[in-house]
């Protein structure tokens, strides 16, 4: 399953992936999920926003045990963030198979679709139009950088998006969620190969407008210039200044400048903040600091400063008896995370938890993301024992 999956949607210039929403990598990412569950002999649905499912045993019994992850990719991603945990749970029901398990209740495993949001710029879109964080109106104005909104690149797919919206009814049949993802960060590099996580750090993703003036690099005098590039720049070193002062992360990954010519001052930067914070309180206060000293310098440039926050997900704390009866399963460390991931989103509607898979390097959201195929195997081994433990008593 691996090797299938690794030439889709990569680069060969980063060795990257670009696997976005509704492209053609997406695709083939989902045909590809498809046929596993074919292959299998299992009942594949796609529910109304899109995400996949394969399903072991009545879609519509009671207390499903749910398991899975994504298939997209940040911009050059690596190959393990999401497809990592979609792969080990077709793997695990093999194994639990294999073992001759007899199952309970319902299983099932699921791609949530457009989980890093790097086509539309918000994430999780497909967790969050299931359980009604994202509205329908909301979804339906969201567009990617080339103005293409999100219902007609679901069309354009071949995919019906009136129906998009919250799916109130197949949450309630969900007795739990648990997704294995590898870990971003190196917790685990000096102990076991598998943990669980603990709790997501509250984060979100804010974007900077900053207004200014066009005019010619050749011929405007320092004096005269109203350069919004020297406002974003400096409010660039202040997140990271301020970040660290308040011990939380702040991160400018994006930015997109008008006219965009090398002899021209640029009349409009648009920066993308995410930042995320320990606790709740931080994050705000940090952001609004942030966007104090964007106006400040931007009042010295000549420089109007905007802010709109385009996405935002509270602290995470995931289900405190399922968390530690996987932890006591396992015999595994309880590690926290400041990445967002479907299994926060689902978390305020269904017991949830998650399986940390060990990363030697810690490097997540790059090619050179990657874990070890014994550490992979032993993930594979700790997901079957979780759903045997979930589904077969």
């Amino acid at each position: 399953m691996w090797a299938e999956l690794l030439p889709v949607g990569r680069s060969a210039a980063s060795g990257g992936y670009r696997r976005f929403a509704w492209n053609s990598a997406d695709a083939e990412c989902r045909a590809w999920f498809e046929q596993q569950a074919r292959d299998r002999g299992l009942a594949y649905e796609l529910d109304r926003n899109g995400n996949q499912w394969a399903w072991l045993g009545d879609p519509h019994g009671q207390g499903a045990v749910v398991t899975g992850s994504h298939l997209d990719s940040v911009p050059d991603g690596g190959a393990f963030d999401g497809p990592l945990g979609v792969v080990s749970s077709f793997a695990a029901l093999d194994e639990l198979r294999a073992r001759g398990a007899e199952f309970t209740k319902p299983l099932a495993i699921v791609n949530f679709g457009d989980e890093e949001g790097a086509r539309f710029g918000v994430a999780c879109i497909g967790s969050r139009l299931t359980s009604g964080v994202l509205g329908r109106e909301q979804a339906y104005e969201l567009r990617d950088a080339d103005g293409v909104r999100l219902p007609d690149a679901m069309e354009r797919a071949g995919y019906d998006p009136s129906a998009i919206g919250a799916d109130d009814e197949r949450l309630a049949r969900i007795g739990a969620f648990v997704e294995l993802h590898v870990e971003q960060g190196r917790c685990l590099a000096e102990g076991q190969p598998v943990g669980v996580a603990g709790a997501i750090w509250p984060h979100g993703r804010w974007r900077f407008d900053f207004h200014g003036e066009a005019n010619h690099a050749g011929t405007t005098r320092i004096e005269d210039r109203r350069d919004p590039m020297l406002t974003y720049a400096n409010t660039v070193l202040a997140a990271r200044k301020k970040a660290k002062l308040a011990g939380a992360l702040a991160t400018f990954g994006k930015v997109a400048v008008e006219p965009n010519g090398t002899n021209a001052i640029a009349s409009l930067v648009r920066g993308w903040l995410d930042s995320r914070a320990a606790d709740e309180r931080t994050l705000t206060e940090l952001v609004a600091e942030i966007e104090r000293a964007a106006a400040e310098r931007g009042g010295r440039d000549g420089v109007r400063v905007e802010l709109t926050r385009e996405s935002y997900t509270p602290v995470v704390d995931f289900d405190g008896p399922l968390r530690d009866r996987l932890a006591k399963l396992l015999d595994a460390p309880v590690l926290p995370t400041g990445a967002g991931h479907d299994a926060g989103i689902l978390a305020s509607a269904v017991p949830t938890a998650m399986l940390f898979v060990r990363n030697p390097t810690g490097v997540s959201h790059s090619p050179a993301e990657h874990a070890e195929r014994a550490d992979c195997l032993a993930g594979v081994a700790a997901l079957a024992d979780v759903l045997e433990d979930l589904a077969c008593q």
